[in-house]
């Protein structure tokens, strides 16, 4: 995913790993990053997720604008890691113990904090369909 963002007319994109679950797209990022500190700043973020794709064709993918909330530590964070886990196996690669990993081991290892883009509008887009073809999403 690549999570956008603006400061005085600037933009800025940056990408992400990420996992969608309940209504989120959860991600890692340093706090201090520019794409962290301007969201939290204006409150507005931008996102897209699309397949690779090698012809016009081929293009596909979500548009959207929102927001990005920091995620407290609990149940919804436990649940987004288990996600995040499973789709990115290799992230368990950096962490020596053979214990369960923990929001906090993130945290600790690699000074990043859990976030979750909501989307506030959503647009589809498949060139597959017909080139241009853009549907809104009902959220």
């Amino acid at each position: 995913m690549t999570v956008a963002t603006a400061e005085e007319n600037t933009p800025w994109a940056a990408p992400v790993y990420y996992v969608y679950q309940e209504g989120g797209f959860y991600f890692f990022s340093d706090p201090r990053s520019r794409h962290i500190v301007e969201s939290q700043a204006s409150g507005r973020s931008a996102a897209s997720v699309h397949v690779a794709a090698n012809t016009w064709k081929d293009i596909r993918g979500l548009q959207m604008s929102g927001h990005i909330r920091r995620v407290s530590i609990g149940p919804e964070s436990a649940r987004a890691l288990a996600a995040y886990l499973k789709k990115f196996p290799f992230t368990s690669e950096f962490f020596s113990s053979g214990a369960p990993l923990k929001v906090e081991d993130f945290k600790q290892r690699f000074n990043v904090r859990l976030y979750a883009f909501i989307p506030e509008r959503v647009y589809y887009l498949d060139n597959r369909v017909r080139f241009g073809f853009r549907e809104k999403v009902d959220l």
